[in-house]
């Protein structure tokens, strides 16, 4: 008998939900709607509401209304706003505003038609309140004496500090009312306000109420507006009662105290709280008992057990909205408007907002400025020169001990040739650890107090004179005893080699000093193998000139990605990003502005660097400094680019700083920056032909070492792939902007 009635509630049900939505396919609001919402589905996941779902919304707000959206923190009500505004996407279903969706060409959403105050101060704290009132006011369109009339008038309205006051100066509360003024400033069509109250002394938020109720007498401006205070909504034409994503209620504060006979809205959004709950495990345990399996989430299911809410989502994913004030508009995806035209007078407000930032913070300015040029200091002092004070042990045979001093001889005189050998070889700022026997200096080398050990036989002398004059009748005893026998600590390359090419260099001195006062040729003694003057570098090349231009570059492409992740960062981490699109400035023009100002200190960086390199260090130079200039500027520009696409790619400073990072290293390795091309594996020889600093770091070493012009392939090659890396990340930029919501 149980099982019988199930149907019947199941027809009952079907039942109920056909009336309501033909209540209210009869509404006459529906026909002057500023704003409705149509099944709308939106799961979003962030840091402030984390899988938030809106789950069949219904939402209708007539035009010259206040509607109040009420509901617990985390259950969809800033999100709900995000998706009316454009900032983010529904899975299903449709939003209509002013007229239009929003995004799409000609609704007014975003732009100066709508006023939107986030639940985040996204304010500037480095701007006076006049500073701020001024950009917003570009930014919807104001000049700056219609933003002065408006000035005088909002300041006492709200009960606001002197307008030449820092942002930053001021407490949360005066920080909110600056927010609500900035959003009041334009008189716009229509006000969205997220919590505008929070922290409002009573008698504050009483004013604020009253002014919101008289700007809409005229039937001309509509606003939505949401609270935690319920009760203050009594003032709304319309509230929404939101819960976990759905909505409980739509109707008037007096029509719910009279349907269900409660005294405040406190009490009534209670009773639907519990009434959803009941419902909810009503439907679970009927469909269940029918079907034997737990039912999914009914995304239509809105009404009937919630309470009294008018507003039933039916089962089509799309309904058109045709009234009076809302126009046919061809169907249109989200996203897929063009690009908007850059704007002067937005411009104007966003490089002015910019540059007045970089203003307020000179001493973040001039570090930043100068950190390239101080990382460039430290490489040119560091890097690149010989090693002095290497230490090595000698073991002089030659000598009674190891204590006697090694007098070197002059002259034509073949005695105590070692002496000789050392004398040259302490010109190369070697010092000399003096030991008895070969066990001792190779011990020191083996606990690393010197880098080598020097053992020359007793008879040292006598053995090379006669190797030299016997020639090829040497006896071998002879030609082992004409050896100096050396050891050497080779786990650091650069200091072993080094210490090696000294070691032959300075017997090559010595060899020839001893056949010139013998009055043997000077060429005798030298190996027969004539190294003629270099084509292109010195004849003993440093590594300074090898590593500079790779480091150059490096370095101004990376203080560019700081630069401009950071600023863009800042911006949409406080508010102030997603604030300036839903006042009408494109991704264009935020990415544009940004561009010019972040260029124009990337600009100095690059000057300097070169200044430093060239007039003071004096790194070899051989090419046209014009061309090396403007090489240099574009794989900054390129940095630049790389950090819009890592900003807008990210979404915590933290995450930035990883991919900054985590790109740092391959660059510096696959790029040939501190290490030729020719040494790499071949995969990643290819891989590294395509990175952004492998092209630009060849074509800069051609020109400083080799004095190339523009007309040599391996040049242009550079500028080339510079550029279309430029092409790249600017593309990437403008998408993310463009499509990255929330």
């Amino acid at each position: 008998m149980e099982n019988t009635n199930i149907p019947s509630n199941l027809m009952e049900l079907k039942t109920r939900r056909q009336q309501f939505q033909a209540q209210a396919s009869t509404l006459d609001t529906r026909k002057r709607q500023a704003v409705c919402v149509r099944r709308a589905f939106k799961k979003y996941g962030s840091k402030n509401s984390p899988n938030i779902v809106l789950d069949g919304l219904n939402m209708t707000v007539p035009k010259g209304s206040i509607y109040g959206l009420l509901g617990a923190s985390g259950c969809g009500k800033t999100t709900l706003l995000s998706c009316i505004v454009g900032r983010r996407r529904l899975n299903s279903g449709e939003i209509w505003v002013l007229g239009g969706r929003p995004g799409s060409k000609g609704s007014g959403v975003p732009g100066p038609r709508v006023g939107y105050m986030p639940q985040e101060i996204a304010l500037y704290g480095e701007f006076s309140i006049r500073e701020t009132f001024i950009f917003f006011g570009w930014c919807a369109g104001m000049t700056t004496e219609q933003v002065e009339d408006k000035l005088e008038f909002l300041i006492k309205f709200l009960q606001l500090p002197s307008e030449n006051r820092f942002v930053k100066n001021l407490s949360g509360g005066q920080q909110r009312r600056v927010s609500l003024a900035a959003t009041l400033l334009a008189d716009p069509e229509l006000l969205i306000l997220d919590e505008p109250t929070v922290g409002v002394d009573p008698l504050l938020r009483q004013n604020i109420w009253d002014h919101l109720v008289h700007i809409t007498k005229d039937g001309n401006k509509t606003i939505i507006i949401t609270t935690h205070y319920i009760e203050e909504t009594r003032q709304a034409s319309i509230i929404g009662l939101m819960r976990s994503g759905k909505f409980l209620a739509e109707e008037s504060p007096t029509k719910l105290l009279e349907i269900h006979h409660l005294e405040t809205l406190e009490e009534v959004f209670l009773k639907l709280s519990k009434r959803q709950n009941m419902g909810l495990r009503r439907r679970s345990s009927i469909l269940s008992s029918v079907t034997g399996v737990p039912p999914e989430d009914d995304v239509d299911e809105m009404s009937g057990e919630f309470g009294d809410n008018v507003s039933i989502s039916s089962r089509r994913r799309s309904i058109a909205i045709t009234s009076d004030n809302i126009p046919e508009l061809p169907p249109e995806e989200e996203g897929t408007s063009k690009l908007s035209m850059i704007n002067s007078k937005h411009m104007q407000a966003l490089i002015w907002k910019n540059s007045l930032w970089m203003w307020r913070n000179v001493g973040m300015m001039l570090f930043i400025i100068g950190l390239p040029v101080a990382q460039i200091i430290i490489f040119c002092i560091s890097i690149g020169k010989d090693p002095v004070g290497l230490k090595l042990a000698i073991v002089n045979h030659e000598l009674n001990n190891s204590m006697q001093p090694c007098v070197p001889p002059t002259g034509c005189d073949w005695t105590q040739l070692s002496c000789r050998y050392l004398q040259h070889l302490q010109k190369k700022k070697v010092k000399f650890l003096p030991h008895d026997d070969e066990n001792e200096a190779r011990n020191a080398v083996e606990k690393g107090w010197a880098w080598g050990a020097i053992t020359f036989p007793a008879n040292y002398s006598a053995a090379l004179m006669a190797r030299i004059e016997d020639g090829r009748l040497t006896e071998d005893w002879d030609i082992e005893f004409s050896e100096m026998k050396i050891v050497m600590d080779m786990s650091n390359q650069q200091i072993g080699q080094l210490l090696q090419r000294d070691m032959i260099y300075s017997f090559q001195d010595f060899a020839r000093e001893l056949s010139v006062a013998c009055n043997y040729s000077s060429k005798l003694t030298d190996i027969p193998v004539n190294f003629k003057t270099p084509i292109y570098g010195p004849q003993e090349p440093n590594f300074t000139d090898f590593a500079a231009p790779g480091i150059i570059l490096t370095i101004l492409f990376f203080l560019s990605v700081a630069l401009t992740s950071g600023a863009m960062l800042m911006e949409r981490n406080e508010g102030l990003l997603e604030r300036s699109l839903v006042s009408g400035l494109s991704s264009t023009e935020i990415l544009f502005s940004q561009t010019i100002t972040q260029f124009t200190v990337m600009f100095g960086q690059s000057v300097m660097v070169l200044i430093v390199c060239f007039a003071i260090f004096k790194v070899t130079c051989e090419g046209n400094i014009g061309w090396i200039t403007i090489l240099t500027i574009l794989t900054g520009f390129s940095g630049m680019c790389f950090g819009f696409v890592i900003a807008c790619f990210c979404d915590t400073e933290r995450s930035a700083t990883y991919v900054a990072m985590g790109s740092f290293i391959p660059f510096v390795m696959l790029c040939g920056i501190i290490w030729p091309l020719e040494g790499m594996h071949p995969v990643l020889r290819h891989i590294s032909s395509i990175l952004p600093l492998t092209k630009s770091t060849e074509s800069m070493r051609a020109m400083l070492a080799r004095g190339w012009l523009i007309s040599e392939p391996t040049v242009y090659y550079g500028f080339i792939s510079t550029f279309i890396w430029i092409c790249i990340f600017m593309t990437l930029s403008l998408l993310l902007l463009k499509f990255k919501k929330g």
